[in-house]
């Protein structure tokens, strides 16, 4: 075999040493790819069921609310508009991958928190409502879907974000881009309308009754 053949041999496998290692390492960085965007969906999921969790609560809220005499009706209006307003906004398992449509369901919701915010200030007005069992009750189970929306939001972000960094990153970004690895959008922190109701539960039912 001459020189020159076995100069080509050797280079054809440096070449073929490199795509190997090439072609390992892209396997290894679309399979990191996937388990985070997986993670990210699965706790996407997690936030959808507290938020439905939350809706199936506010019909029975609504109802107990009415039974008190002249309650600000406008009050129970905007819950219920909040309400069909969430209802209307699509929420597929895709959402995260679509900031605009993610902005949309974020708005909708925090529209929701802030309704319900009101309606449970308001309560203060009424004493026969905050001694009533079947309220109370609704009140404590609204309470803590509000917490754990709030915290399933933040493990939400916390999983975009450990995704949106492994796919910036160098080489993890060549194969991001070459396979449609988007990023994934965030819950973002606005001025009050998508936080949780901040409402003290224990503060509404200990304090006075206003002279009426």
């Amino acid at each position: 075999m001459s020189k020159g053949s076995l100069v080509g041999l050797g280079c054809l496998g440096v070449v073929l040493i490199v795509a190997l290692v090439v072609g390992l390492s892209g396997v290894g960085q679309y399979n990191t790819l996937v388990q985070l965007s997986q993670g990210v969906d699965a706790q996407w999921s997690q936030v959808e069921n507290v938020y439905q969790r939350r809706a199936d609560l506010i019909p029975n809220l609504v109802a107990a609310v009415k039974g008190a005499a002249e309650f600000e009706r406008g009050t129970l209006e905007a819950v219920t508009q909040a309400r069909a307003s969430v209802g209307q906004v699509q929420a597929p398992a895709s959402l995260p991958n679509d900031p605009a449509a993610f902005a949309r369901f974020e708005q909708a919701q925090g529209a929701l928190s802030s309704a319900l915010s009101r309606l449970l200030v308001v309560v203060e007005k009424y004493p026969d409502l905050k001694a009533n069992q079947n309220f109370l009750a609704l009140q404590t189970q609204l309470e803590g879907t509000e917490n754990r929306i709030s915290v399933e939001r933040k493990r939400y972000n916390e999983t975009a974000q450990a995704y949106n960094t492994r796919r910036l990153e160098f080489p993890t970004r060549i194969y991001a881009s070459f396979f449609n690895f988007g990023e994934k959008a965030y819950f973002k922190a606005q001025a009050g309308a998508e936080k949780a109701p901040e409402v003290n539960f224990d503060s509404l039912r200990r304090s006075p009754a206003p002279a009426r």
